[in-house]
């Protein structure tokens, strides 16, 4: 005999709340790998992009 748990798939305000702030934390995180990935690749030289495949222009692509 299997016995099995479930949950109310109810979100109450707390639970809405945790997660709009983890999504916030999220993006704040992913914004500031961006920003310090570009600010890395634009301390490098036009042959040292090169050399990694990428070009000036493409600094500004990453998101």
């Amino acid at each position: 005999m299997a016995i099995t748990f479930s949950r109310a798939h109810n979100v109450n305000v707390a639970d809405r709340a945790f997660l709009s702030l983890s999504g916030l934390v999220s993006s704040f995180i992913h914004w500031n790998e961006v920003r310090r990935t570009r600010a890395a690749l634009s301390k490098l030289s036009a042959h040292e992009l090169e050399d990694i495949g990428l070009t000036l222009g493409d600094i500004d692509q990453i998101r």
